[in-house]
């Protein structure tokens, strides 16, 4: 049975035309929200003005505009960084299947070399043997 392609730019335009609708409502309610509080405000401060007439006439005080709260963004997380391993080199005598056979301290790559050609001659019939540089990691002493 065959299946129905679907438009991706439709369903696109559907889902923004959705997000716009509950953004509005959201705004609406906000602003529902603000009215009834500025409502309240007004009641308030017209009965503290009743009080403050009584006793101070002369001073007129400003009416305090309410500053809407920041909304704060949270900090990305911080990702740990890995932890840099020491690494050194060796050489190491491998053979045909590449697999290590010997390793040698890296200032002892003549002595790696006769190693691998000392093997290669003992082998009958003859394999190759190569050198080639390792790295390893350091392993540390604890103490």
């Amino acid at each position: 049975m065959a299946r129905r392609i679907l438009n991706r730019k439709d369903l696109r335009a559907d889902y923004e035309a959705a997000e716009r609708r509950k953004q509005e409502e959201d705004d609406e309610l906000e602003d529902e929200e603000e009215e009834e509080s500025d409502e309240l405000e007004d009641e308030i401060e017209a009965e503290e003005e009743d009080e403050d007439e009584d006793e101070d006439e002369e001073e007129e005080e400003a009416p305090k505009k309410k500053k809407k709260a920041a909304v704060k963004e949270g900090k990305p997380k911080r990702s740990r960084t890995a932890k840099h391993v020491r690494m050194r080199v060796v050489w190491g005598v491998f053979n045909n299947s590449n697999q290590c056979v010997a390793k040698f301290d890296y200032p002892k790559k003549k002595e790696a070399e006769e190693h691998a050609a000392k093997l290669a001659a003992a082998k009958t019939p003859p394999q190759p043997f190569f050198v080639q540089p390792v790295k390893e990691p350091i392993e540390e002493k604890k103490e």
